[in-house]
Parts: structure tokens; sequence; C-alpha cells
């Protein structure tokens, strides 16, 4: 059972947050560079007597509903960071990130629950801070970042010194995204990864992750193909999804201009300027090919992060 105490000053009787998916590493940026996409999870706090959880969309019938949901652990940090009692309300979530698809699921319940909580409170903490409190709590900047300022960002940290830069993006540039049905919990997509890397392939995502960074802020698309690809984590996680690769090159085949898997997977996202429906039905028919199932979505970037969506 939930267990809110009260306080005596409640500000904002009902807010709401739309809070947007996020890609990380983009190829190259391993653990350092993530774009936001407008696919949202709406959290709504209201002031209630009696406090409770409530789930729609995705994950609900397996996300909890007690002090073990990510949202309400993020509120219940919040608060301890102002050294205040946590309030009654209730809380809603409405869904739309899938869970353990390499979306950022995590860091939207994360980030979703701060911005909420700080916004219900008059914002006494800044967005620097909010983003410090987050990675601490869910371990991962290259999400946590766009999901808190939006767009593609690149994140540097060093302890808990956290750097942040907005990558400049094409209008037009748009994600399309093949969803499998396969999950791939972060923790044991990570495990598979090597503990030491050559100097050969720190040197080959270096590169890349530069080119990245510069043909996204020029609009030099013809440079994306080369630049989104990688050695540091793909081909260890391609051990958990061995089609990855054959939906890669049919994603290229039908004419994204890169394609990478987003996060630790499984989802696979290949960039394109107006070829989105060509892409998606070839990554399908790729998939379907090595006995794989699942869904495809065009997306595009978020240029904001988390933010109010509206309050009574």
């Amino acid at each position: 059972m939930l267990k809110w105490a009260r306080r005596r000053f409640m500000p904002i009787d009902r807010f709401s947050v739309h809070v947007p998916a996020t890609s990380a590493n983009l190829g190259p940026g391993f653990d350092c560079l993530g774009l936001a996409l407008n696919i949202y999870n709406d959290i709504t706090l209201v002031k209630s007597p009696e406090a409770s959880i409530s789930i729609t969309g995705e994950g609900a019938n397996n996300l909890p509903r007690d002090e073990q949901n990510r949202v309400y652990q993020a509120i219940a940090t919040f608060y301890q960071k102002l050294n205040e009692p946590m309030p009654s309300i209730s809380l809603s979530c409405h869904n739309e990130i899938p869970l353990r698809r390499g979306l950022g699921s995590s860091a939207a319940a994360v980030v979703g629950g701060l911005v909420a909580a700080n916004l219900f409170c008059h914002q006494p903490l800044s967005k620097q801070q909010l983003l410090q409190l987050a990675v601490r709590l869910e371990g991962h900047p290259d999400n946590v970042a766009p999901a808190l300022l939006g767009g593609c960002q690149i994140v540097v940290q060093e302890e808990d010194d956290i750097t942040t830069a907005s990558v400049p993006l094409p209008s037009d540039l748009k994600a399309v995204l093949f969803i499998p049905d396969l999950e791939m919990p972060t923790d044991e997509s990570r495990r598979l990864l090597p503990p030491l890397v050559s100097r050969e392939d720190a040197v080959y995502n270096i590169g890349r992750a530069a080119l990245l960074s510069l043909a996204l802020s020029t609009g030099q698309v013809q440079y994306l193909r080369q630049a989104t690809q990688d050695r540091l984590h793909q081909p260890a996680r391609q051990d958990l999804f061995p089609a990855m690769s054959a939906i890669f090159a049919a994603a290229l085949e039908a004419g994204a201009l890169g394609v990478f898997l987003s996060g630790g997977g499984s989802t696979i996202l290949a960039l394109t300027l107006d070829k989105g429906e060509a892409i998606a039905q070839a990554m399908t028919e790729a998939a379907r090919g090595a006995g794989v199932a699942g869904r495809t979505r065009i997306a595009k970037p978020s240029p904001v992060g988390a933010h109010v969506i509206g309050n009574g």
C-alpha cells in the first residue's frame, strides 16, 4: 500500500507532463549521443486525499502500481532532495513508449517523474539539477539528456559533472523504427559487451561519431551511412538479435541514409528525409524473412524534452 505523507501546502492541484522517447548511441556515439523522438509518455499528478497509481498503454499489464513504480520512485527522490514529505497525490501514466526496446522508457519514467514533481512545486530545481538527479537515478545520461532537453544531445560526464550540447538537425529528418516483439533489457544487452576494446575500434568509432555530429548539424546527409557505423557495441549485441544485420542491409537498400540499433535494442532506427514508407516495408520484410515479428513506426525528432501539457 502506498504511504504518502500529506503536505500542508500543495501549490497546484493537477499537472500533466509530456516526456519523449529517446534513442541512445546513434551508432558510434556509445553512451554519449542521444536523440529525442516524438513518441510520448504522459504523466499526470493530481492532488488527492487517497494516493493511487494508474497505468494505461504500454506496460499496463505488468508495470508496478506501488512503491516499485519508476515514476513514483523519481517523485519520491525529488521530495527527498527537497527534504520534504511526499504529498498525497494520484499518479496517472499513459505510455506510448515501448518497454525494453531501446527507446528510453526507463529514462522517460525518471525524467517525467522529476519534471512533474518539480513543476508541481513551482520549479525549485534547475534543469541542470534535474539532469544530475535523473542521471543518478537512471544511470544512462545519453537517454536522460534528450528526454529532459529534447533534440539531439552530446553528453559528457565526469563523475557528477555533466555537460550537454545540442546538435542541430535537418528540419525534414525522420526516424523509421522497426520495433521487434523481441525484448532486449538494457542490463542483459550491456553484459554482452567486452570489457576492453582495441585502439583500432576506438578510433573507428571516434571518427564516425565526429562525422555524425557534423553531418547532422550541417545537413550533409550523404555522410550518414558511414557516420552511423559502429564497432563498440552493435557487433556484440547481435548475439541477442542475429537478424539485425539483415534488417540494416534492407533499410540501406531501400534508401535509408543511415541505420543503427536504438540504444541497447531491440529497436532498429533508420534515418531518412523522404523514403519512410519504403524503408519501413523493407525492414519488415527482412525481419519476417529472418523469423522476427515486429511493428514499424515513422517518428520525427522531438525538439523539446519533458514539458507541461496541462494543469487545472
